[in-house]
């Protein structure tokens, strides 16, 4: 299958095969990964070790890796012939992005040299850095690259943004908009992140999967995307993409028709405008456009492998066709999968086995977790901490996905729901009544529905129950209860929810982790069976922000 056809938005800009030619002759040559045919199926390795989502969170990841025995004590490589997997977002967020960069890169070469591998994966973040959408990156890693950022060049892009502004507009409040936008060493990273800078060219070479034994790698996970183009043709077109878009924003910046400062979100709508004022000249008018059709790739979206997050939060019976249906088309058993951080900062494991979660938020500071590596050894997966501790296996999944405080499971929820004291409660408009659950040291939020005198049965309690045998995890922990000589249900609620209706009204929850139009078919499925047919926006509970209880 054609790059062409992969692309989303359909034909590429028409003038892209003349820029990407302009670019070769002007700056270098395309790299020879991008120029033929790649590989990237892996088979017969002895020990597969496997990290991800370092966020410049250096001394994390040099501990784990010499836990995982994959570096010595002077950080050199003591491997072996063992393929060491990142499965991408070295960067943002960390101080130490850049020398985390410089260790991989090193590893790299020391690898080879003894038949060992580093599979360097391109996560959402990698992408991110090369695109100029530098929302997560610290200050700490722009001053990393103030070595390669000149007083000349700094002025020159302060100039040009200084033009950018009315002529009344004060010195002072100018230079301090450009400080901010762009802190000390910006333009040096920048530079660095060019496709003809060493941390550009090095990571437009990577591909975004590869397979080891029958194990798959990637970042986010697997969407559909995956499964209608298969591994090779994913890796070859949205590498090619990312290439392009790389490319041609250099070329526009240095005809000054756009502007490092510029943001990979507000670009299209600058574009847009100059375009439809005519602003741009002829020469740049198909590049411009090709920026456009380009900012809309798969690559950036959560329909791509480095942003979807379906895999490791979609209910079972949500997820699990497409997984394997993504799995048959890639040839492989299993995923290995980053980007999104584990409840338990544990390597976790969902689906029988057949997705193993990594990301255990290595950097501290934002995440709370700590460096965990995954071990596999002839089909044996073993889990080694940053402090040396090890566990046979990865944990199960906990679940229900959403609903229960973090690392609580349905079990417990239910016997502070049933055994707690109730605190406190109040009505909340509806015929519901919110409580407060307290049980050894943890509170809880719940509704109590009284059941009404007509009815034998306890509908929410069914609806639960049937909802935990489908492997829905739609409905909340709900428990029969008596509470003031009435009986009822107590349900789990999370705090701050909103209403269906008042999420639409308010623009909130359009990023949600799994997608709303497969929650919905399943919602509609379930009301089905339970009979339900009455659901609306307007009658979905709970409502909008969870009253405060006194302190």
């Amino acid at each position: 299958m054609s790059k062409k056809s992969l692309r989303k938005g359909g034909q590429p800009g028409i003038h892209r095969a003349g820029l990407r030619l302009l670019a070769v002759l002007l700056w270098f040559c395309v790299p020879l990964s991008l120029a033929q045919a790649e590989e990237w199926y892996f088979s017969d390795v002895e020990r597969i070790v496997a990290v991800s989502d370092i966020h410049g969170a250096y001394d994390a990841l040099v501990a784990t890796l010499q836990a995982s025995n994959v570096i010595d004590d002077s950080l050199a490589w003591s491997g072996g012939k063992t393929h060491f997997v990142i499965t991408g977002d070295l960067l943002d967020r960390g101080p130490d992005s850049r020398r985390v960069m410089d260790l991989i890169i090193r590893l790299e070469h020391e690898a080879r040299l003894v038949d060992g591998q580093v599979h360097q994966l391109l996560g959402n973040h990698e992408v991110m850095n090369l695109i100029g959408d530098l929302r997560y990156v610290s200050d700490e890693e722009f001053a990393a690259f103030l070595d390669i950022e000149s007083v000349e060049e700094r002025e020159l892009w302060y100039q040009r943004f200084r033009h950018s502004k009315p002529p009344d507009t004060g010195e002072a409040a100018v230079r301090s908009e450009f400080d901010e936008k762009a802190p000390p060493g910006y333009f040096g990273h920048r530079r660095a992140f060019r496709h003809d800078g060493v941390y550009g060219k090095w990571l437009l070479e990577k591909p975004l999967m590869v397979v080891i034994n029958d194990t798959v790698f990637v970042h986010g996970g697997l969407p559909p995307y995956v499964t209608d183009h298969g591994l090779t043709d994913v890796n070859t077109a949205l590498r090619e993409d990312l290439y392009d878009y790389v490319t041609t924003r250099a070329m526009l910046a240095d005809a000054d028709v756009m502007s490092p400062i510029d943001s990979f979100k507000e670009s299209p709508t600058m574009l847009v405008d100059r375009l439809e004022t005519a602003e741009i000249e002829n020469e740049f008018v198909g590049a411009a456009q090709d920026i456009l059709a380009l900012s809309k790739s798969p690559l950036h979206r959560p329909a791509g492998p480095t942003w979807y997050r379906g895999t490791a939060t979609c209910s079972r019976l949500i997820e699990v066709d497409g997984l394997n249906a993504a799995l048959d088309a890639i040839g492989a058993k299993r995923v290995v999968i980053g980007h999104t951080t584990t409840i338990t900062r544990r390597v976790q494991q969902r689906m029988d086995g057949r997705v193993i979660e990594i990301d255990t938020g290595m950097l501290k500071a934002n995440y709370q977790g700590s460096g965990n590596a995954l071990i596999i050894e002839d089909d044996r997966l073993t889990v080694v901490n940053q402090d040396g501790a090890t566990e046979l296996s990865p944990i199960a999944h906990p679940g229900p996905l959403g609903f229960g405080p973090e690392v609580m499971d349905d079990e417990a929820l239910a016997d502070i729901l049933t055994n707690g004291t109730i605190v406190d409660s109040k009505m909340d408009g509806t015929a519901w009544k919110l409580v407060q659950v307290t049980a050894d040291e943890n509170t809880v939020l719940a509704y109590f529905n009284e059941l009404p005198g007509h009815k034998g049965f306890l509908p929410d309690l069914a609806a639960y129950r049937l909802d935990r045998m489908l492997g829905l995890d739609m409905v909340p922990v709900t428990v029969h209860r008596e509470i003031d000589g009435k009986q009822g249900t107590l349900q789990f609620v999370p705090a701050a929810t909103l209403s269906e209706r008042e999420r639409v009204a308010d623009g909130h929850g359009n990023k949600v982790p799994c997608s709303l139009e497969k929650q919905w078919n399943a919602m509609y499925i379930f009301d089905a069976l339970i009979q339900n047919p009455v659901r609306t926006p307007l009658s979905m509970w709970p409502s909008r922000r969870i009253p405060a209880f006194p302190a």
